[in-house]
């Protein structure tokens, strides 16, 4: 081995459980539709999060004010995050229309190209590219590992939370999503839910 590959090799070694350590991958859970999952939470203020676009733009959950927010904490190394993105970016498309936003915020630490590279190889078209590379919102919000989604009201109030991947874009969820975030001015929540196994 060549010093200068073994120097790279022992970095990588002792960086990697520190690296993993607060931002541990949930197993892939069976049942990924199943709706009984996602605990129900009692509306606790969400504390103002900050995070960064790919062109380093810093962003905040009052950015987001008024809308409901599907909040997913995930990196393109956890198994169960990259088997949940496509049904995330799904779901971004099948509540935009309601005013809720699906933020999902990469805790990869290589910044953004890591994340643009999977959004091009699995031709996620709908979720912004979002960065909290050194998982400040996950603490925040006492994320146990990852994949963890929130669901925030209007008011930014956190009304759900899963750990563990989840089928986003089955009806079920689509549903529980609107209620969850409650009616937009000028919408009603009985709109059927046009796909959204899609």
């Amino acid at each position: 081995m060549v010093p200068s590959k073994r120097r790279a090799v022992l970095a990588a070694a002792l960086t990697l459980p520190v690296a993993l350590a607060p931002r541990k991958p949930r197993a892939a859970t069976p049942g990924l539709s199943d709706l009984s999952r996602l605990q129900s939470k009692d509306g606790a203020a969400v504390p103002e999060l900050r995070f960064s676009t790919a062109d380093g733009t810093v962003r905040t959950l009052a950015d987001y004010a008024g809308q409901g927010v599907v909040l997913n904490l995930w990196a393109t190394w956890c198994v169960p995050c990259v088997a949940e993105m496509p049904a995330l970016d799904a779901l971004a498309r099948l509540v935009a229309g309601d005013g809720v936003a699906v933020l999902a915020l990469s805790s990869d630490r290589g910044g953004a190209p890591p994340v643009e590279r999977f959004y091009r190889d699995k031709n996620i078209q709908t979720l912004p590219v979002l960065l909290d590379p050194r998982g400040d919102a996950a603490r925040a919000v006492g994320a146990r590992g990852i994949p963890t989604t929130l669901l925030i009201d209007r008011a930014g109030k956190e009304r759900g939370r899963l750990e563990g991947a989840a089928d986003w874009a089955s009806a079920e969820f689509v549903q529980a999503i609107r209620r969850m975030a409650g009616p937009a001015p000028g919408h009603s929540l009985g709109k059927p839910d046009r796909g959204s196994n899609a």
